[in-house]
């Protein structure tokens, strides 16, 4: 998929997600103009991996399970023509449940010097609350020497639940990146993993201000945030 064609499709949607929903977003100073950065968000809704690309000033990547490809019908005409839109990597279900597909194929991108999305969480968070983070972002951010740069979404669980749609009610924060090499350098990579993904998860916490879910001996529990 052409470069020009994921500005062309981004250019397109953009001021329909901007006349529609009016999105609020700061911290696109924060942006690296260039080289791999590893977007480490918050996940509460499909729609994400749609709107951060359309948000960002960047080019993102980002991979999806590979059925997302074959399904039928308008609906799966659309969803096709989008992930190629934004040049989406289809992984297939095993891989992508592994971790192992998903992490390589986006480490291959950083070290290209694009940048790659990643939900910390592993899943899309289906009672509001921001889960625990699995080391994945930290990982890659610590095997390409890329900086993590933390995002926080609000609001986009709620984009079609109603009829109108609720202008100014999406929120889309960006932080400050965080240089990998800054965290605990001296520490066995385990560690630095471990003491990374709790940053990423402190920052993300704070840009959405999402109360936090601690696991808990029968699954996970509403922290204090």
């Amino acid at each position: 998929m052409s470069h020009s064609f994921y500005w062309g499709a981004r250019k397109l949607v953009r001021p329909i997600v901007h006349g529609l929903w009016r999105p609020r977003v700061s911290g696109l100073e924060n942006v690296p103009r260039t080289g791999g950065f590893v977007v480490a968000s918050n996940h509460l809704a499909n729609i994400d991996s749609f709107m951060i690309p359309v948000l960002l000033p960047r080019r993102i990547r980002f991979v999806a399970k590979d059925s997302l490809w074959t399904q039928k019908g308008p609906t799966g005409a659309v969803l096709r023509w989008f992930f190629n839109a934004v040049e989406a990597v289809p992984v297939d279900r095993q891989e992508l449940a592994s971790g192992k597909g998903a992490l390589q194929k986006g480490l291959e991108i950083l070290r290209e010097g694009h940048a790659f999305a990643i939900y910390p969480e592993g899943t899309r968070s289906k009672d509001g609350l921001l889960h625990p983070g699995k080391q994945g972002a930290a990982w890659l951010a610590l095997e390409s020497g890329c900086p993590v740069l933390p995002v926080g979404l609000k609001g986009t669980e709620h984009m079609f639940s109603r009829l109108l749609p609720d202008r100014g009610a999406i929120t889309l924060r960006v932080g400050t990146p965080i240089d990998p090499a800054d965290v605990a350098p001296d520490a066995a990579k385990g560690t630095r993993r471990r003491v990374l993904t709790s940053r990423i998860m402190d920052e993300i916490q704070a840009l959405s201000g999402q109360r936090r879910a601690e696991a808990g001996p029968n699954g996970p529990r509403e922290g204090r945030g």
